[in-house]
């Protein structure tokens, strides 16, 4: 039988996913057959498997942490937020439709069935299950059928590690008032507690630790210092968004209210002399070398918001002499034209940026693929990426037209103005470096050292991961825990 484990949080953003991860990491490492699990993820960053089912893509960095391909069993329910008080709802990998919160609270119950199911697939795969919790478990307005976090863990019996996070403060109130508001049967799951991202002298904590072990009855089992690794993170709360500084290549992505797969960008991250600065206000957008528009859950919303901010006007005006590359709503948006007869967004026609010669239907039906291939021939500024192999995924809801022409090119262009569906677009071999050496060249500076290999760069980051799990985390503890807890035979 598998055995499991579960990191919870005090808050969101405490860093369960990468405690997850760097556990996924661990494990594998000592030969064991790992998978990650989260019955519910809220994320605009999703995946597309290779039978083409949408998951988030904390789990799919997970996967990668523990050698495995990603399985839409990993996160059987996915909210995807479509304004501030309603959401995607995808089960399993597919739409089951919009529902507003009160609805979705309401119909929630219906879908434990299937998080079972997903769960039960996924003992077949592996040796050792570490699931991630959502938010906190003491949101005691929520815990009626909660199947996520300690409603997840009573059902499975599934041991806890309870994260908080000093580097926000207040992580002693955090852990002990959690553990306060967590019910008997609850609190018992809880077998340790890990201060997560601790700047300083660890000593100085002694008489805090100290404190916390008695007052909550729970051993510390970790302190896992401040690390700043190349990974994705939390979509909602992504300290990327804070990132201002301009490189000797300066990459502007236009921050939009509904800003999804924004992970198409962070391979660029790791170039020398490159700086990626998510822009919200026109003033800020300066003199980039490159605007990226990203994805969007809404993107006539979103172009509503570029328009009434004077985002769009910005851009446009930029556009004559920098290069703009549109991904997935940010394609759409560089358009003519969008029309919404299914009202699977807004409803109704609106008139796009009217930068590339492409009109955009909005469909109820969503394209979910993984596609490869060679990147079409181009001209303007980018012309070398022509025949380039590309790989990644296409997951939206429109039909996309030139001319009265579906079979458009996997990159669509305008002079200087490029679009496509394709989600990872620029992650494989050389594409990033190209983009980014041409640009250096147009600028007349030199980055000549800008090659990477992202997927090697990212397998050293997940053993950089481990290295810090096992340095700062009692994994004979943790251990201990998994070799007393396997999941229940009925649940």
């Amino acid at each position: 039988m598998s055995k499991v484990i579960m990191v919870q949080g005090t808050m969101s953003n405490a860093g369960k996913s990468l405690l997850a991860a760097g556990l996924c990491r661990v494990f594998k490492q000592d030969g064991y057959r790992v998978a990650p699990f989260k019955s519910q993820n809220m994320a605009l960053n999703s995946f597309i498997t290779e039978d083409g089912l949408e998951m988030g893509r904390a789990q799919v960095m997970q996967a990668e942490a523990a050698g495995i391909k990603p399985d839409v069993c990993m996160n059987p329910v996915l909210l995807k937020p479509t304004n501030d008080t309603g959401s995607q709802v995808i089960v399993n990998g597919e739409v089951l439709g919009n529902m507003n919160a009160r609805d979705y609270y309401a119909y929630k119950k219906e879908l434990i069935p299937g998080v079972i199911k997903a769960f039960k697939k996924l003992e077949t795969m592996a040796d050792i299950i570490v699931i991630e919790g959502a938010g906190s478990p003491a949101e005691i307005n929520l815990k009626k059928d909660d199947f996520v976090n300690m409603g997840l863990a009573k059902l499975v019996d599934a041991p806890v590690l309870l994260v908080g996070d000093i580097d926000r403060g207040g992580v002693f109130a955090q852990l002990i008032g959690t553990l306060i508001l967590l019910e008997d049967d609850e609190r018992s799951h809880v077998k340790g507690l890990v201060i997560n991202k601790f700047r300083g002298d660890v000593t100085l904590l002694d008489s805090g630790v100290e404190m916390l072990e008695e007052k909550g009855k729970v051993p510390v089992v970790g302190i896992i210092p401040y690390t700043v690794l190349q990974l994705e993170d939390e979509d909602s709360l992504t300290e990327r968004f804070e990132n201002k500084e301009e490189g000797l290549i300066d990459l502007a992505v236009i921050r939009y209210p509904r800003i999804s797969n924004f992970t198409d960008f962070n391979v660029f991250e790791q170039i020398e002399g490159v700086g990626v600065r998510y822009v919200t206000d026109p003033a800020k957008l300066h003199e980039p070398d490159l605007i990226l528009l990203p994805g969007s859950k809404n993107t006539m919303g979103d172009l509503k918001w570029m328009r009434t901010s004077g985002m769009e006007a910005a851009v446009k005006k930029l556009s004559a002499r920098i290069p703009v590359f549109g991904i997935c709503g940010g394609y759409q948006m560089l358009g003519m034209n969008i029309s919404d007869p299914d009202h699977s967004e807004e409803g109704g026609e609106m008139r796009g940026m009217e930068l590339l010669p492409v009109d955009t239907t909005l469909l109820a039906t969503k394209t979910r693929k993984q596609v490869t291939g060679q990147i079409n021939p181009l001209t303007g500024i980018f012309e070398g990426l022509s025949g380039k192999e590309y790989e990644g995924y296409e997951i939206h809801m429109g039909d996309t037209v030139s001319e009265g022409r579906s079979d458009l090119p996997v990159v669509v262009h305008n002079g200087n103005i490029y679009g496509s569906y394709v989600h990872s677009i620029f992650d494989k071999g050389s594409i990033a470096t190209e983009i980014v050496q041409t640009l250096a060249r147009k600028k007349g500076v030199d980055i000549s050292g800008a090659a990477i290999d992202y997927a090697a760069l990212k397998e050293r980051e997940y053993d950089r991961l481990a290295d810090v799990i096992r340095k700062h985390m009692d994994m004979d503890a943790i251990y201990g825990m998994l070799n007393e807890a396997h999941i229940k035979e009925e649940y």
